[in-house]
């Protein structure tokens, strides 16, 4: 009887989530390689912390759960776990734009020819890109106004500004990730949903070929 042996071809949990990693460059334009290496760094800052922030709060809980058993529970699992929320929300902000799975009229677009597709893409990222842009700056006084207050949180007793700083750089991410967007439109001659997707459903299709 033997073992199964791993596809060498088949992607790894870590290049699904960042498939920038292994991109051939020598045939990019200067845009598109600008694009690129701006993509691997704000992938790998998203991989990164969320893969962190996901085992954590995992840790976190299971822990709690253990202590509140059998001793009591931890006077600061309430508040780490709310701020570790807060990072994978904010940051998944960003994922979600950079893989296509934020809200939008998929149907819509479908029926369009490929030039009129692309032209709406691009519009909706700088408008999309924008409005984000607003919120980066909004959340960032907000986050100093925070600063200037001194509010300190109840278990920890740390500034509660730190709660909020996650905010702007999850915003100010997705905006960057609409930016990537329109560049690898301006870029690439087919219509692109996101920096990674060219399809809505590509994950999919990918699934799909690959059941046996």
């Amino acid at each position: 009887m033997t073992g199964t042996q791993p596809d060498p071809q088949k992607p790894s949990i870590i290049e699904k989530m960042n498939p920038e990693a292994h991109v051939d460059t020598s045939g990019m334009t200067v845009f598109q390689k600008i694009n690129h290496y701006i993509g691997l760094i704000v992938n790998g800052i998203e991989v990164s912390v969320m893969v962190f922030c996901v085992a954590a709060l995992a840790v976190l809980l299971i822990a709690n759960v253990i202590a509140r058993t059998f001793f009591q529970s931890l006077y600061f699992a309430d508040e780490i776990s709310t701020f570790l929320v807060l990072i994978i929300t904010f940051v998944g902000v960003s994922y979600g734009v950079r893989k296509a799975r934020h809200i939008r009229m998929g149907a819509f677009l479908d029926a369009m020819p490929p030039k009129m597709e692309k032209a709406f893409i691009i519009s909706i990222s700088l408008i999309s890109a924008v409005v984000l842009g607003i919120m980066t700056w909004a959340s960032w006084k907000y986050l100093l106004n925070a600063f200037d207050r001194g509010h300190m949180s109840q278990a920890l007793r740390v500034p509660k500004w730190i709660f909020y700083a996650i905010i702007p750089v999850g915003f100010g991410l997705a905006a960057i990730q609409y930016l990537r967007t329109i560049i690898k439109n301006l870029t690439e001659d087919e219509p692109w949903q996101s920096p990674d997707q060219q399809s809505e459903y590509e994950d999919e299709d990918e699934q799909i070929g690959g059941v046996e």
